[in-house]
């Protein structure tokens, strides 16, 4: 499926016989953006996975890689801007004020659509965050121009124009969007989507500062006091190497401990489908999919899970991917690189036995020796 952003949908067969010379005002756009998520001190992984993703896209293009950081003076910035250039950008679009040390989206907003209105990159990706969400509607609302909302995954055509692919349809379909006549072409992506690009120790490269032009009494959102999440950080599913992961399958809420005690053995993450959240056997922050959590760990256990397309957009990205179901025409066994054909509910317990011996002190001491 293909239809384009900010204009009427083509026929059928895509974007065929839609080629036509770019306007002429376009020509001022070049580059890809990165946003370069910085909260609290702390860069969000996604701007290095975009990073990643952008090297491929500006390589095609023949055009630079970007970060735009905005933040405050300070360690933490010089920190975003060094590593932008460890994982690839070819220069940073810096802006810098007291104004945007927390995020509120009006600072961050005007500094980001100041920048793109300034500098003119044809490409703009952000996170598909809590943060990026809020930022990229807005900057691409101030700027009249399209934005794909959590794509899984870009290319450029023939044309030179952003492809930006994202599930449809409660996740039935997948949809590629184009923004045919505004710019930039603007997308968000979730975490753990793309893979992680290889860091490289590189010198700080170009960095091109511009200023905010803010005042605080031209803000309306007031920063009171900053209270920490205790349960923050304490569910790690999107970085995790092993994941074991339960469905409806398992039957009953209890039998869920049967998926715990395989992770605690395995010293993984553990987590379910959506239809476990629905019925309230587990927390939402533990949901995998495309509603839930991407990951892409080392190895990802799914029992009882059937696989429907909405799972596999969030774990098709892992190394190796084990199903265990009773039905063997389970849509996961298209795409898992090991299937058991059994009952999990069964199968687990022996398996985290056999886990738990083989990953002993005991035993470990054996094999190394």
């Amino acid at each position: 499926m293909s239809t384009a952003a900010n204009t009427p949908a083509p026929a059928a067969g895509g974007r065929a016989g839609m080629k036509k010379e770019l306007p002429e005002h376009f020509k001022a756009y070049k580059g890809v953006w990165v946003f370069i998520e910085v909260e609290r001190g702390v860069v969000h992984p996604v701007s290095w996975e975009l990073l990643g993703e952008g090297r491929k896209l500006a390589d095609k293009l023949g055009v630079e890689l970007a970060g735009a950081i905005l933040g405050p003076k300070g360690e933490a910035t010089n920190h975003a801007i060094a590593e932008s250039f460890a994982y690839g950008a070819d220069l940073v679009y810096l802006m810098e004020d007291e104004l945007l040390a927390d995020y509120r989206n009006e600072p961050f907003s005007k500094g980001l659509t100041d920048l793109v209105n300034t500098f003119k990159p044809e490409i703009l990706l952000l996170g598909a965050t809590t943060l990026g969400r809020d930022l990229a509607g807005s900057v691409a609302t101030t700027l009249l121009t399209g934005l794909t909302a959590d794509c899984t995954e870009l290319a450029v055509d023939a044309d030179k124009s952003l492809a930006a692919t994202r599930p449809t349809f409660g996740g039935s379909l997948l949809c590629t969007i184009y923004t045919l006549n505004f710019r930039p072409q603007m997308a968000t992506i979730r975490p753990r989507v793309m893979a992680m690009p290889k860091r490289e120790e590189k010198p700080i490269g170009r960095v091109i500062t511009h200023p905010l032009n803010m005042a605080e009494e031209d803000i309306v959102t007031k920063i009171l006091s900053f209270v920490a999440d205790r349960e923050a950080g304490k569910v790690n599913l999107a970085y995790a190497d092993i994941v074991v992961a339960g469905g409806l399958g398992m039957g009953a809420m209890e039998n869920l401990q049967l998926v715990k005690n395989l992770a605690k053995a395995l010293g993984a993450e553990y987590g379910c489908s959506r239809p476990l959240v629905q019925k309230g056997w587990m927390p939402a922050e533990r949901q995998i999919g495309q509603t839930g959590k991407t990951i892409r760990p080392k190895l990802y256990i799914a029992a009882g899970i059937s696989g429907a397309i909405q799972h596999r957009v969030g774990v098709e990205g892992a190394d190796m991917i084990v199903a265990i179901n009773t039905d063997k025409n389970a849509p996961i066994f298209d795409f898992a690189h090991v299937g058991v054909v059994t009952d999990a509910v069964r199968f687990l317990p022996a398996l985290t036995e056999a886990f738990t011996r083989r990953l002993s002190p005991h035993n470990r001491d054996k094999l190394a020796g």
